[in-house]
């Protein structure tokens, strides 16, 4: 509830200084000649941007909060409540200091210039400067430092543990692969055999075709695409061994196509 009451100040006091500012530049402009028609015709473009602009402040801003929660160790002013509430209704403040210095003047001009100036020059102050300069300040105390150390080293160790952890079930994979690679190697090495003779053979191309996606289909049964891929590789081993001297080809890549993940490799 807090933070949503520290959001909800925020977008205020942003959409109040923003107004401020478009004050600031319709006065000027009338002060500079310029006619309402020409102001109308630049503000529908401008407000797209500065609607865009004050969208991904206000962004910034909320994630900033949230992560400012996280840290009050190395920040113990910024973090706390009563700075979140000075910070984000500054432009407010900013407009009642310049309310109050210019509460006696004659013309509503004058004191609506002077407010939106006031809002100006505190947000200025505040967000661009003081805040900047606190922040440095609490970076560079004892207790910050020692805490901001840790929390990168912390940071650090669980990126190595996730490191090793993916290598470890990397390595799990792999030798899994090995495993069944090793099984299928003497189970199949009957299908690889008359794979390969398929390959070579003189039957008729519709029987051997017949006969090749009967075998790849069990293949894919037996262990899916990496099955397959071994039995594959295990027929044209044998067709080069028996064929030396002949150019051999891959009409199994062809035959299977379609058979669960298996695709042929296109003509190009």
């Amino acid at each position: 509830m807090r933070r949503k009451v520290f959001k909800l100040i925020h977008f205020g006091s942003t959409a109040w200084f923003m107004l401020c500012i478009g004050y600031i530049l319709v006065l000027v402009l009338r002060q500079a000649g310029f006619r309402w028609l020409f102001i109308f015709s630049i503000s529908g473009q401008s407000a797209v941007v500065i609607f865009l602009l004050i969208s991904v402040y206000l962004f910034a801003i909320f994630k900033g909060i949230d992560r400012s929660q996280e840290m009050e160790i190395e920040h113990p002013l910024t973090s706390t409540s009563y700075y979140s509430v000075f910070y984000d209704a500054s432009p407010f403040l900013g407009a009642f200091a310049g309310y109050l210095g210019l509460i006696e003047v004659d013309t509503v001009t004058d004191l609506l210039l002077g407010i939106a100036l006031g809002t100006l020059a505190t947000t200025f102050l505040v967000w661009i400067i003081v805040d900047p300069a606190i922040s440095i300040v609490e970076n560079l105390l004892p207790a910050s430092r020692k805490h901001r150390l840790e929390r990168l080293a912390e940071l650090r160790a669980i990126r190595q543990k996730r490191q090793e952890e993916r290598e470890r079930l990397l390595a799990e994979i792999e030798s899994k692969e090995e495993m069944e690679q090793v099984s299928w190697g003497r189970a199949l090495q009957p299908y690889a055999e008359k794979l390969a003779d398929l390959i070579t053979g003189d039957k008729p191309s519709g029987t051997r075709e017949i006969e090749a996606v009967d075998i790849g289909v069990n293949a894919w049964q037996k262990g899916g695409l990496n099955c397959m891929r071994v039995l594959h590789s295990m027929a044209m081993e044998i067709c080069r061994e028996k064929n030396q001297d002949s150019r051999i080809v891959d009409y199994v890549s062809s035959w299977w196509d379609g058979i669960g993940n298996w695709r042929s490799p296109s003509p190009g």
